[in-house]
């Protein structure tokens, strides 16, 4: 599969080091004065500090509304949990707490959303199986 690449807006390097490094545990890559990489689950993101994009609880997935825009990351269910389990341990506070979706469907997934500290929300999947993903 390819490496995904996705550059956004945050407020503080710093709050967004401690988050996305301290906290999600990615690897740190990178960096000027104004920005900084960070390896997301395999993906390369590039935090910009700046004014983070509007979002809205406008998408419906299954019984909820979800911030949209959003992104994420799709984990095999196992990766899934133990982040859960953490995230939960620690503290976060979720937009919607881990659990699963859609069970005993095709495509059915762990999911959890949240925020960084700018606002930008994210959500991260758990497939028990790689097939599910695209899954109809």
């Amino acid at each position: 599969m390819s490496i995904f690449h996705l550059a956004y807006h945050v407020t503080d390097l710093d709050k967004a080091r401690a988050f996305y490094g301290g906290l999600l545990g990615c690897a740190e890559g990178r960096s000027t004065d104004t920005w900084v990489d960070f390896d997301f689950f395999g993906h390369q993101i590039s935090l910009h500090l700046g004014k983070p994009f509007e979002t809205t609880n406008t998408g419906k997935v299954g019984d909820h509304m979800v911030p949209m825009p959003h992104m994420g990351v799709i984990l095999p269910m196992e990766d899934w949990q133990m982040l859960a389990d953490r995230l939960t341990e620690e503290g976060l506070e979720f937009e919607l707490a881990p659990f699963v979706r859609f069970a005993g469907e095709p495509g059915e997934q762990g999911t959890m959303f949240f925020r960084d500290p700018s606002g930008n929300p994210i959500e991260v999947k758990g497939f028990a199986e790689a097939s599910g993903v695209f899954a109809s």
